[in-house]
């Protein structure tokens, strides 16, 4: 309250300012937000060179540069997964675009409090799972551990292979109008957000690269790459792998968890790739089964293991916990962590420091009363209108807890008179936490800086060092003055955080230095990523097929205009066997294999460069504007086009910058096989004596080879030339033998290709399909080796899946 008459001076002085006005057409800066000015009402030093920076940008330029960071996310895919009312569905990003800017001197001050904090939630968690002297001394409520849904009991005793608990823990923080910090909740089950903090900070420096590269602002990259390197240290052997376990792409932040298994290098796994043999967590590969060494879990704990702890859950790997016991893997956090977020557990947090650390507690927890006991209770009972009264097993801050939480001052007098009632009744299952006011920052609102609400996630980092703080995070901004509007769900934003020196900083980068580095190869291939791989491959090539068909029978189409026409009714006849109808132009079946190729690649996000989803992404969303917008007959043909030309764009962008490792081997082979039994299944319905007039020319217009067979062969359509060029030309990229020499190339190149010196059955197999076709003339091809072969090739394809896949 007291800064307020200098907050107002200051307010006039940079509103007066020449050249900041909406009319000269340069961004106005209004009104101050708290973030932006110190006790004194003076802009504080952190944010005074951006505002320099961004009041000097006319506002058609700053609408441009925002343009960009948000292309910026678009294109990379960022995204989260919002739930409500009308179901779930992927949302982009919701960036904020004005950073949040915090000197480095008062950074450090904020970041010492979170090392304490970090290192008595380790004593805490500690002492649950160990001796429970916390309890025994009458520290914490025996209730509030024993009825606890995160206290996971065949934990109790277990100890981290480590020796610690945790290793990875983020923070809730907000400051109030008076300056000061306090922390508003602690994620240590499986914190989110670091990977979103780095995307953000992309997509901000996209806006505003020219004042990021002037500003000493402390870098990111150091941090992951020293967690990185402590993950590295917590093998158990050399052969051990490093995965970080997701519950898969139904997860919220599901994006996050691909993006940081790639920027780190490490598997990204479900609980089906996971299985423990003796005491190990192994993962199933296409090289056989691999043990894992460390596991950055992303999922909660009572879903991490159905056998031991919450049995119906069908994310996780039955016997970790046995392996936990054997101290043969380790988990970051460790298993029953989650009890550590417990909202009631802020109340004892103070004297449970001085007990376990002899410290007073540097950086204070919001007001938190835990009403099962009688003082407690009746202080939030007295003070109802400051309260907010909650669950008190709730792992969520005040406005991230989906309305469970009630406002006291929005209660009706009634309600008022009956709230010692409700709090004796319930009071050990409930929490009063005093009403916050935080802080604001800066937001950009409808054409100029507006104050909004805001809290920060910090992140803290377990090292060879000890604790190491993220220089930054990510703020969440409020969507109005309303404090419980931060939450993303509830329709807030996240703002990068900037922590600025007055010094030059260090530019660090998770790169080897020059002229000191090791070529790994790439890890082991997860069997079900491979599986998603294949089936890529498959669906890719099945709506490329469907699509060359129906092009062709609508440019027909659009010529005769009557579809009983021999061959169009013929080919309609074909598309009807597989399940595609020409009633509509676009049908549902192209649609629902395009749709199998997004989900398929939506399962290895991790390995899907953000190009080629953004491709293929593209492609689906084409194809479900043509499906309500576009005609039979030439419209139709034209779509066709546009879509192939799409899905081209797709299969070169994938050709040309996948790696020629093992998951690019099966995405080839689902492929080959799906596009062999395309022209197979063709071959033996169109080729044969009683296919119609115009049957030939048709299936050279599908399989694309129109003018290779003008140039190759000097007679005009016939069915043996035909059948040389689409089923025997081992050069032709369309033709059944071109795919069978392929898919032999792929074979050898496979694990486990050959056992104790001889040919798996797989390779077996596909050497004597390939065989067997190759000494095949036009002559001897008939639809009875058409039919064949085709069940041969869907059989070799569930072969394949025996060997790899299971």
């Amino acid at each position: 309250m007291g800064k307020k008459p200098a907050v107002e001076k200051r307010r006039h002085e940079v509103a007066s300012r020449g050249g900041n006005d909406a009319a000269s057409g340069y961004a106005p800066l209004p009104g101050i937000a708290d973030e932006m000015v110190d006790n004194n009402g003076a802009i504080r030093p952190a944010w005074q060179r951006f505002l320099a920076g961004f009041g000097a940008i006319p506002k058609k330029e700053l609408t441009e540069r925002f343009a960009r960071a948000d292309r910026y996310l678009r294109d990379a895919g960022v995204f989260y997964r919002a739930y409500g009312s009308k179901g779930t569905g992927e949302r982009s990003w919701p960036l904020s675009h004005i950073p949040v800017l915090i000197d480095e001197r008062e950074w450090q001050a904020l970041s010492a409090g979170l090392v304490q904090r970090a290192n008595l939630l380790e004593a805490i968690v500690a002492d649950i799972y160990g001796h429970n002297k916390l309890v025994e001394e009458g520290f914490l409520p025996p209730g509030l551990i024993a009825a606890n849904p995160e206290f996971q009991r065949p934990l109790a005793g277990v100890k981290p292979a480590t020796g610690h608990y945790l290793h990875f823990c983020a923070f809730e923080i907000g400051r109030g109008p008076d300056g000061n910090w306090w922390v508003l909740a602690d994620r240590t089950q499986a914190p989110s957000g670091a990977g979103f903090a780095l995307e953000s900070r992309v997509a901000t420096t996209r806006a505003f690269s020219d004042i990021y590269a002037e500003t000493p602002v402390h870098r990111l990259a150091s941090f992951f790459g020293a967690f990185r390197d402590a993950l590295q240290t917590m093998k158990h052997s050399g052969d051990d792998r490093i995965g970080v376990l997701t519950p898969g792409p139904a997860n919220e932040t599901y994006y996050e968890h691909a993006y940081i298994a790639r920027y780190l290098g490490f598997m990204l796994l479900e609980g089906e790739d996971l299985t423990v043999v003796n005491g190990r967590v192994m993962v199933r590969t296409v090289a056989g089964l691999k043990p894992i060494g460390v596991l950055w879990r992303r999922l909660d704990s009572a879903y991490a293991d159905p056998l031991e702890l919450n049995q119906n859950s069908h994310i996780g790997t039955p016997g970790l916990v046995e392996a936990l016991r054997a101290e043969s893997v380790t988990i970051v956090n460790a298993l029953g962590t989650g009890i550590l977020e417990t909202r009631a557990l802020l109340a004892f947090m103070p004297t449970i420091c001085r007990r376990l650390l002899g410290e007073k507690l540097h950086l204070p927890s919001i007001a938190t009363w835990w009403c099962g006991q009688k003082e407690e209770r009746e202080h939030v009972a007295r003070n109802i209108e400051k309260m907010v009264i909650g669950p008190a097993y709730s792992r969520a801050p005040f406005f991230d807890d989906s309305g469970e939480s009630v406002l006291g001052s929005s209660l009706r007098a009634t309600a008022k008179d009956s709230i010692t009632d409700w709090l004796i009744s319930d009071g050990q299952k409930l929490v009063g936490q005093e009403v916050v006011t935080l802080s604001t920052t800066p937001a950009w609102v409808d054409g100029k800086l507006t104050p909004r609400p805001m809290s920060l996630r910090v992140f803290a980092a377990r090292t060879a060092n000890g604790w190491q703080i993220m220089p930054g995070g990510f703020a969440r901004i409020g969507a109005g003055d309303d404090a419980a509007a931060i939450a993303m769900q509830s329709g807030g934003a996240a703002a990068d955080v900037w922590i600025v020196s007055d010094k030059p900083v260090e530019r660090h980068t998770l790169l080897p230095a020059e002229g000191s580095f090791t070529r790994n190869m790439p890890g082991s291939l997860p069997s079900r990523a491979a599986d998603n791989l294949f089936w890529l491959g498959r669906y890719i090539e099945r709506a490329e097929g469907a699509l060359r068909i129906l092009r062709a029978w609508h440019a027909r189409y659009a010529e005769a205009a009557d579809p009983s026409q021999p061959l169009l009714a013929d080919v309609s006849e074909y598309l009807a066997a597989i399940d595609i109808g020409t009633d509509e132009a676009v049908p549902e079946t192209l649609l629902r294999n395009i749709d199998s190729a997004v989900y398929s690649a939506s399962n290895i996000r991790d390995r899907f460069s953000p190009d080629g989803w953004l491709a293929l992404n593209d492609l689906a969303k084409t194809a479900h504007r043509f499906h309500v917008s576009v005609a039979a007959g030439d419209d139709a043909s034209h779509a066709m086009t546009i879509l192939l030309r799409k899905l081209a764009g797709f299969a070169g962008l994938v050709h040309e910058n996948m790696y020629r490792f093992t998951g690019w081997r099966f995405l080839s082979l689902g492929r080959y096989i799906e596009r062999g039994l395309h022209m197979t299944r063709l071959l033996g319905h169109m080729s044969g004596p009683d296919a119609p007039d115009g049957a030939l020319d048709m299936l050279l217009e599908i399989g694309d080879s129109v003018m290779t067979h003008r140039r190759r062969y000097n007679v005009n359509t016939a069915r043996l030339t035909v059948t040389d060029l689409l089923a025997l030309d081992p050069l032709n990229p369309r033709s059944v033998l071109f795919q069978m020499n392929e898919i032999h190339r792929e074979v050898e190149q496979l694990p486990n290709a050959f056992v104790n010196g001889q040919m798996s059955p797989f390779y077996r197999e596909a050497m004597r399909l390939h065989s067997g076709l190759a000494v095949m003339t036009p002559e001897t091809m008939s639809g009875e080796f058409y039919n064949r072969f085709e069940r041969e090739l869907e059989q070799l394809s569930d072969l394949l899946a025996q060997t790899y896949l299971g």
